[in-house]
């Protein structure tokens, strides 16, 4: 190991130390599973059956192929960097910390544009069922009383935090887990059947598009200075949500499909409801109106608990100043980052500029992932390692080489506009970071 890379591990790890270690392999599968399975898994189907058709599961193993590829290099980096930022650390130690810092932006237009994308999903899925909150003025007072509420427990402790991720991931996957068991005797075979096999471009449109029904294992691991473990717990509780999530997903789509068959892509809005409109009734569709709220809430709570450590991280590495890592006095939790993180997304949920981050937010997602599987590449290479056993099996070192490879695929079917922006926000993010630098070198 480099004796800046150790260097940089010890300084972390004095500021993480503060921290506790009470997350275990429950707590971050829950987390992942929380992550993952958001508001997006309720109107997907619609969107990917647009295009595919009943061929729309196969985007959904293409995905579920290259999430594998994907949680294996996040395995392998996160065995052996255990430090508080989760990806945005491996690359920092990887690749030194203004790689790293580029990747916490990109990780931040992701998470800030999705979280105020979901707090807006989620105020207008409670203004359905009470009118009078969805003037202005009280759509404003719910988006504070969401975020306060999620800051409130948070601050006084990861435990708490932990622990409200776990009691909202069992509460939000009841409806899916409803839709299923009782859909699954309501498919007809002939819907869900598929003669030709889908263009290239067809699938990989679906794919970008789909993808983010996967991806949320960067925000859970980001509290990764707080895992117990986590040689152990972060491969074990990344392939259990990963499984898990896949099996979900699928049976989702064949259900919806099965059901509906080509008028699936009709009910752009709320797909699953109008499926279990045809099975269950009415009380099928209010359920799954209700399951997308609660999972929209589901997804700020975890977002809540995980993204403020990124501020934290920046704090602690001096890509800000260091009062962003300050930690609280009495419940040892980053309370500072977290305040300064729900400022931040309830500006963005009240303001709407959020749309614009959102429609970025897939390049920025695969971007950072590529950094990652790169840094994994070179962790191994560099055989940096944490305390306890790294995660190791034969041949991974082509594991992020093929990760990569397909991140590539699915990059292609992007626009050019959303690389620019990127582009863009990264260039304004550098010079912001040269600045902070420079004052560094005077101070």
């Amino acid at each position: 190991m480099a004796a800046e890379e150790t260097i940089l591990i010890q300084r972390a790890e004095k500021v993480d130390h503060q921290l506790i270690r009470a997350i275990g392999i429950p707590g971050l599968t829950a987390n992942i599973v929380n992550s993952t399975i958001g508001a997006g898994i309720f109107v997907l189907p619609a969107l990917v059956a647009k295009g595919l058709g009943p061929a729309a599961p196969l985007a959904f193993v293409c995905c579920a192929i290259a999430m594998v590829l994907f949680v294996t290099c996040f395995a392998i980096a996160g065995s052996r960097v255990s430090l508080t930022g989760g990806l945005y650390a491996y690359v920092e130690v990887a690749f030194g910390r203004y790689v790293g810092f580029l990747a916490g932006v990109l990780y931040g237009i992701t998470a800030l544009g999705a979280v105020a994308g979901v707090v807006n999903v989620l105020v207008n899925s409670i203004a359905i069922v009470a009118p009078f909150l969805g003037n202005p003025v009280m759509r404003i007072v719910v988006m504070l009383v969401v975020y306060g509420s999620l800051v409130g427990i948070n601050v006084r402790g990861v435990r708490g935090g932990a622990g409200a991720v776990t009691v909202v991931t069992f509460a939000k996957l009841l409806p899916l887990l409803l839709f299923i068991g009782a859909g699954i005797f309501f498919i007809h075979p002939a819907k869900i059947g598929w003669s030709a096999w889908p263009s290239s471009k067809s699938l990989g449109d679906a794919v970008i598009l789909l993808i983010f029904a996967f991806v949320g294992i960067e925000v859970a691991l980001i509290p990764s200075g707080e895992v117990k473990n986590p040689a152990r717990t972060v491969p074990r509780a990344a392939y259990l949500a990963l499984v898990f999530t896949t099996i979900i997903y699928i049976m989702i789509q064949l259900v919806a499909q099965g059901t509906l068959g080509s008028d699936l892509a009709n009910y752009k809005d709320a797909p699953l409801a109008e499926a279990a409109a045809k099975f269950l009734g009415n009380i099928g569709r209010t359920t799954l109106l209700a399951g997308a709220t609660i999972s929209a809430f589901g997804f700020v709570t975890s977002d809540i608990l995980s993204s403020p450590r990124m501020i934290f991280a920046f704090g602690r590495d001096g890509a800000l100043p260091a009062w962003f890592a300050r930690v609280h006095p009495r419940y040892r939790s980053p309370h500072v980052a977290i305040i300064t993180y729900a400022v931040l997304a309830f500006g963005l949920s009240a303001s709407g500029t959020f749309e614009q981050l959102a429609v970025l937010s897939n390049v920025a997602v695969l971007l950072m992932y590529l950094l990652c599987c790169a840094a994994c590449w070179f962790l191994v290479q560099r055989d940096i390692r944490a305390d306890g056993q790294s995660f190791n099996f034969p041949g991974m070192k082509i594991v992020p080489a093929l990760a990569i490879i397909a991140i590539i695929w699915i990059l292609a079917h992007a626009t050019l506009w959303e690389f620019e922006v990127n582009g863009i926000l990264l260039a304004l993010a550098s010079i912001v970071y040269l600045m902070r630098a420079q004052f560094r070198r005077k101070s």
